[in-house]
């Protein structure tokens, strides 16, 4: 598949999160044609400052994923502390408190596999740095749907555990540096 056909971003991060996203997502241009939907590790108990840091930072409109909302192209939804966000069959959000998977709520894996359902070969997914497996089943998801699998380069992470969990998983996804992925994204 290329690029060209993607209708959504989905990108999953853990430790280190707030460098890697710093470099991807404000290269990408305020014309950006896609939503990018943002899973981060964050703590449960405390509102996230991921929104307030990316608005600052960003071309694209920020904000957190609301329950029911329907995905708008140029946007960025971040996943609210302590909710799973998944992607309905049609095109909206939706936001879960089921358990925890791999010990993180909201879960990469959770996101990436409703996404691979809701769009199929039209998904472009990214597995960032992280210290733990979440997002390689998901990526494998993406994969087994046709959709575009990329992950951070391992040696370019502040954690390498999440992308090598995820290159295991999907040896046929792209492996790119993070300016590369931005240019990618630019691309579709």
């Amino acid at each position: 598949m290329t690029a060209g056909r993607a209708q959504a971003v989905v990108i999953g991060a853990s430790a280190g999160a707030v460098e890697a996203l710093s470099v991807i997502l404000p290269a990408l241009p305020e014309a950006f044609p896609l939503p990018v939907i943002v899973v981060v590790h964050v703590p449960p108990d405390r509102p996230s400052l991921m929104v307030d840091l990316f608005r600052a930072k960003c071309r694209l409109r920020v904000g957190e994923a609301e329950d029911k909302e329907p995905l708008a192209a140029g946007t960025v939804y971040f996943a609210p502390p302590d909710y799973h966000v998944l992607v309905e069959a049609d095109k909206t959000l939706s936001l879960s408190n089921d358990e925890p998977v791999l010990f993180s709520r909201p879960a990469i894996d959770v996101l990436f596999e409703s996404a691979a359902d809701a769009f199929g070969t039209a998904l472009v997914a990214i597995v960032l740095t992280g210290a733990n497996h979440d997002g390689a089943r998901g990526l494998k998801a993406v994969c087994d749907a046709g959709g575009i699998a990329i992950v951070q380069r391992p040696e370019g992470a502040l954690a390498p555990a999440m992308p090598e969990a995820a290159i295991r998983t999907c040896p046929d996804a792209l492996v790119l540096s993070l300016d590369a992925i931005a240019e990618y994204l630019k691309e579709v």
